[in-house]
């Protein structure tokens, strides 16, 4: 795993353009939503590593406490907040049935004797059944048609911007590879980022794919290095925003 960790100032640019897209495109909605200032970023930060390394949602709980208490808003944040969660979510999935559709040739029976196809489609089925909330939307969503569909537009380019990232960041480390694995591995990282309620993504993702591609030492070594790096970062934010906290509470006092 160490020999595959790149030098190359290209894949850190990255790397970093990959972490802090996230949260980047949520200040741009919120931004327009509350008129947040700069230092929310940092607060969306945490959010971030409190969603992946803690529990899914729990961030938005964490954001919305901040929010109640750092901004004086004419509504409680709730509305908002809920809203892009929802239309996050709904986005993704509908981005990961499209991966899947296209990557259904490609899908067979794993290195282990897993028929893919199978466990594929039944998550796809969950994913598809998301969109019922579609029916309900007049009764869930808070916010008016229009910020919708702009919280819609950023996410949908925020997730595509992603995959295209991480495919980018895979193919510096191995670029030998052609692009049928790296769209398969992508489809597989979409569906477990798909699943609620569970921490440490990457690091998940990284055993599925190990299971999945195990005549692979170097695609696995490479995911496994992309999940330690992830959460490498994670804890690096997570403990400069607990010390940036310390340090502001005895400034106050």
């Amino acid at each position: 795993i160490i020999a595959l960790l790149p030098t190359s100032p290209l894949f850190w640019t990255v790397f970093a353009g990959f972490y802090i897209l996230s949260p980047a495109s949520e200040w741009l909605i919120f931004r327009r939503l509350w008129a947040l200032p700069a230092g929310g970023f940092a607060a969306l930060l945490r959010k971030n590593v409190c969603n992946e390394v803690l529990l899914g949602y729990l961030g938005e709980a964490q954001f919305y406490a901040w929010a109640r208490a750092r901004l004086n808003l004419q509504t409680a944040p709730f509305g908002a907040i809920k809203d892009v969660a929802i239309l996050s979510a709904m986005t993704g999935n509908a981005i990961t049935l499209v991966l899947l559709a296209i990557a259904w040739p490609m899908i067979g029976i794993s290195t282990i004797g897993i028929d893919l196809r199978s466990s594929f489609l039944s998550l796809g089925v969950v994913l598809a059944s998301s969109f019922v909330i579609v029916f309900f939307r007049k009764r869930l969503f808070s916010l008016p048609a229009t910020e919708l569909r702009y919280i819609t537009v950023v996410q949908i380019i925020r997730t595509v911007a992603s995959l295209i990232l991480t495919a980018w960041m895979w193919h510096m480390v191995l670029p030998s590879y052609g692009v049928v694995p790296w769209f398969m591995l992508a489809t597989l990282r979409m569906l477990v980022s798909r699943l609620p309620l569970v921490p440490n993504k990457d690091l998940v993702f990284a055993g599925l794919a190990m299971f999945t591609l195990g005549n692979e030492p170097q695609v696995s070594s490479l995911l496994a290095m992309m999940a330690g790096l992830t959460l490498a970062a994670h804890i690096a934010v997570g403990l400069g925003g607990a010390l940036g906290g310390v340090l502001v509470a005895r400034g106050r006092k």
